[in-house]
């Protein structure tokens, strides 16, 4: 079986990876484009260089574009809580790291509790 090479745009992950940031802009959807023209934030670009130099730095910047430096590096995103484990794949150029760390559980509901229902009430506690 051939596994099909990713290509963001028509590009491979290593030529993206030789673009600057601005030359990378030039390819991503209006609202990515138009944030990194405007320039990084300092927490972004503080983000940036933790991420040169440890291996899987802790960020609370949800809203950094994922970027093909990143690619095969793990960072750990902010949900809010926790910090999320997170590995970047080919696949997540161009999205938003908020995207990988969902902020909101998903909701399991089970049997009512005892005092829930006027029936429950009746019940022994025992």
């Amino acid at each position: 079986m051939v596994l099909k090479e990713f290509k963001y745009r028509g590009k491979s992950i290593e030529e993206l990876k030789t673009l600057s940031i601005n030359e990378f802009a030039v390819l991503l959807p209006a609202r990515q484009r138009r944030t990194l023209i405007r320039g990084l934030t300092e927490a972004q670009k503080k983000f940036l260089k933790a991420l040169e130099k440890k291996e899987a730095p802790k960020t609370h910047c949800r809203d950094m574009i994922v970027l093909p430096l990143m690619v095969g590096r793990r960072i750990q995103i902010h949900n809010g809580k926790t910090y999320v484990n997170v590995i970047i794949q080919p696949e997540m150029v161009g999205h938003y790291l908020g995207e990988f760390s969902l902020t909101r559980k998903y909701v399991e509901h089970h049997a009512p509790g005892i005092g829930a229902t006027r029936s429950s009430s009746a019940l022994s506690v025992r």
